[in-house]
C-alpha cells in the first residue's frame, strides 16, 4: 500500500500586493496540492483565497515577526515563499525560522543589509540540508539571471552590469514599500566601481555622480538614481567584471520628489516623539502621509495606466571589439507587484522541481539556469496571458558601429 503525499507550499505575506500575484500565479500550475495563504491579516487571507477560487487554497494566521508562529505555520511545507516586508525587518528573522525548521526557502528580498544577514545564514543553511535562494524577484531576481544568461552565452568579456529600473502608478501601495523606499535613501549604498566593492550615499556627491538619464521602453526618460539593491553585492562573485550599480525611480517625477524631500528634511526617524499627548513615530507617520497624497499626485499628473520598466546594460567585448546588450522587460498595466510576485513563484516552482541546485543561502546567479527560468515564465505568461502577447523581453544588441538589433533569445 502506497501512501500518498501532498506537496505544500507557505506564502508568508501571501495576501499583500506581491504575495497576492505569486499565490495566483502558484495555483496556474498543479505542482503544489496545497497553497497556503499565510499573513497577519486574517481576513484578507481569507478573501485571496476565496478570489483565487481553487481547491488548493487556504488562509493561516502568521506573524512574521514571531519565530515560533512562523515554524508553526511552516510546518509540513515543502517549500517557504517569503513575501513579507520589509526585509531589512523580517527577512533575517524569518530565514532563520525556516532554516530551524529544515525547509527549502525562497524570498523576493531587495534589501542589500538584510541580504548580506541572509548570506551569513549560509553554512546554518547547509548544515540543515535546505536550500534558501534570495532575491527571487524582478531585481533582484530575473536582473540576475539576464546578466548571468548574457555573461555566460552573448558576450566574451564582460566590463560592467548597469541595472536599471522605472515604474508607477499601480493602483495599490503598501506601507513596506514606502519604508524601503525611504530605507534605500539612507543607507550607505552598495556598488562595485573599478574591480572593487564600495558604498556611495543617495544625496551625497558620491551617489550624485551616478545618476543618470535613463530611456525606458513604455515609460520614458527619466532620471535614476542609486539604488541599495543586492545585485551589486552578489554578481561580482559569479560574474568577473569591473562595474555593477544598480539604479532606479518611482514614476511620476512630482510623487518620487515628494518622497525625496520629506527624506532630505529627516522626518524619518524610528523612534516615537510627543505630539500633544500622544506618541508619534515620525518614520510610520511619514509613511501615512505620502500614501495619503499619492493618489491626488496621480490624478494632478493625468498619470494614467501603472506602467515600468527593468533594463539591463551589459558592456563588454565581442570577438575583440566592443559591444552592449540592452535587456528590457517592459509592460504596461503591469504592476510591481506581478513584476516581483511572478519571478517568485517561478522560482518556488522551480525549487518544488529539483531545478534550484546546490544547498545554502544563494543568489539567483548561483543556482538557477537562465534558460529553464525563461521558459517557465514564458509558459506562464502565455497560460494566464498577463500580457496579451507572450514574453515582454526586449533584446537589443548595439555593436561598436552603433548598429542597433532586436534579437531573440
Amino acid at each position: 500500500m502506497h501512501t500518498v503525499t501532498m506537496s505544500r507550499i507557505v506564502v508568508i505575506g501571501g495576501c499583500g500586493i506581491v504575495g497576492s500575484v505569486a499565490v495566483r500565479a502558484l495555483a496556474s500550475f498543479d505542482d503544489f496540492d496545497e497553497i497556503i495563504i499565510a499573513d497577519i491579516n486574517e481576513e484578507g487571507a481569507r478573501q485571496r483565497a476565496e478570489e483565487i477560487d481553487s481547491e488548493s487554497c487556504s488562509a493561516l494566521v502568521v506573524d512574521a515577526g514571531n519565530p515560533d508562529s512562523t515554524k508553526k505555520a511552516v510546518k509540513g511545507a515543502d517549500v517557504v515563499l517569503n513575501c513579507c516586508g520589509p526585509f531589512y525587518k523580517y527577512g533575517p528573522m524569518v530565514l532563520r525560522a525556516v532554516i530551524e525548521a529544515g525547509i527549502d526557502y525562497v524570498d523576493v528580498c531587495d534589501d542589500f543589509d538584510a541580504t548580506k544577514k541572509l548570506l551569513e545564514m549560509d553554512e546554518n543553511a547547509k548544515n540543515a540540508g535546505i536550500t534558501a535562494l534570495t532575491g527571487m524577484g524582478s531585481s533582484p531576481g530575473v536582473a540576475n539571471l539576464l546578466a548571468k544568461f548574457c555573461a555566460d552565452h552573448m558576450l566574451d568579456e564582460v566590463d560592467s552590469i548597469d541595472i536599471l529600473h522605472a515604474h508607477g502608478g499601480e493602483p495599490n501601495e503598501g506601507p513596506a514599500v514606502v519604508a524601503h523606499r525611504i530605507h534605500s535613501m539612507l543607507a550607505d549604498i552598495p556598488m562595485y566601481l573599478d574591480g572593487e566593492f564600495t558604498t556611495v550615499r543617495y544625496f551625497e556627491d558620491s551617489g550624485k555622480a551616478l545618476e543618470q538619464d535613463v530611456e525606458f521602453h513604455c515609460v520614458g526618460t527619466y532620471r535614476c538614481y542609486p539604488y541599495p539593491h543586492p545585485e551589486t553585492i552578489t554578481l561580482p562573485n559569479y560574474i568577473d567584471c569591473q562595474r555593477v550599480t544598480n539604479l532606479g525611480c518611482v514614476i511620476p517625477d512630482e510623487y518620487y520628489d515628494l518622497i525625496r524631500k520629506i527624506v532630505r528634511l529627516g522626518i524619518v526617524e524610528e523612534e516615537a516623539i510627543n505630539v500633544k499627548g500622544q506618541e508619534v513615530i515620525p518614520r510610520e507617520f511619514t509613511i501615512a502621509y505620502i500614501i495619503s497624497r499619492r493618489d491626488e499626485i496621480l490624478e494632478e499628473t493625468g498619470f494614467g495606466t501603472q506602467r515600468g520598466c527593468l533594463k539591463i546594460t551589459m558592456k563588454g567585448t565581442v570577438e575583440d571589439n566592443p559591444h552592449q546588450f540592452d535587456f528590457s522587460l517592459a509592460s504596461e498595466g503591469q504592476s510591481m507587484g506581478e513584476g516581483t510576485g511572478i519571478p517568485a513563484a517561478i522560482g518556488a516552482l522551480l525549487m518544488k522541481r529539483g531545478k534550484v541546485t546546490g544547498k545554502g543561502v544563494l543568489p539567483p546567479e548561483a543556482c538557477i539556469n537562465p534558460l529553464e527560468f525563461l521558459g517557465l515564465m514564458q509558459e506562464y505568461l502565455k497560460l494566464d496571458d498577463v500580457t496579451g502577447e507572450g514574453s515582454p523581453l526586449i533584446i537589443e544588441s548595439i555593436d561598436h558601429e552603433g548598429n542597433v538589433e532586436q534579437i531573440d533569445l
